[in-house]
This record gives structure tokens, sequence and C-alpha cells, in this order.
């Protein structure tokens, strides 16, 4: 009952969210994967661990395909996107946990990152559209 609560809350809040409170969903959303995936990690059980980092993979996959690309920045973030999923796909295979620990740090600094803008958006009186 509370994860069917908690699914509509998520579905209303993604269907009236902004582009710019999107972007921050899919980075928040890297993050507790990620999460998941180092927990599974730190229990020895490397194939459930794999489908929250497919999760991520997808999430990064669809941050590229969104971005505008005439600006340089977008192209800049594209780059770092696919460096990252890439970065997964070779962790699954090494399983060396610092790995995972970058793509989580990338993921935490995202977050942090697109609060910051957002705020500062918000203060000016702009918005974000990503």
């Amino acid at each position: 009952m509370q994860n069917a609560k908690q699914q509509q809350y998520l579905k209303v809040r993604v269907e009236t969210a902004s582009p710019g409170e999107l972007t921050l969903l899919l980075y928040q959303e890297m993050v507790k994967l990620l999460l998941q995936a180092k927990q599974l990690y730190s229990q020895s059980q490397y194939e459930d661990m794999n489908q929250p980092l497919y999760k991520v993979k997808s999430i990064l996959g669809e941050l590229i395909v969104t971005l505008d690309m005439k600006y340089d920045i977008s192209k800049d973030l594209s780059n770092l996107y696919m460096f990252y999923n890439n970065y997964i796909a070779e962790f699954i295979i090494r399983k060396d946990e610092s790995m995972l620990n970058e793509v989580l740090d990338f993921a935490r600094g995202m977050v942090d990152t697109w609060k910051q803008a957002m705020l500062s958006l918000k203060i000016n009186g702009g918005q974000i559209n990503a």
C-alpha cells in the first residue's frame, strides 16, 4: 500500500515538474540507484547489483538525448555522460569498488550543482530548460 502511494506521488511529481526539475529528479534517481548498487556490491550480490546499474545507464542515455547540442556546455555534458556510462560498464566487468564510488561522487555532484543552478535562476527570475 505504501509503495503504491509513493508511486502515485512520484507520478504526479514528474507530470508537474519543469524541465529543470525533471533533470534534478533524474540526477537524484541516479544517486539512489547507485547507492542500491553499492549496497548489493557490499553483499556480493553481483547479479542483482547490475539491475540498478543498467537503470543508471538508461538515465545517462536519456540525459544525453535531451541535450540541445547547439550549446558548448551540452557537448561537454554529453561527453561526461558517455564517459560515466562506459565507466559503469567497465565497473560491471572489473567490480572495482573505487570505480562505483567515482560514479556516485559524480552523480552527487550533479545533484548539488543542479540544485544550485536552479536556486540561482530562481533568485534571478530565470528558468532552467534542460
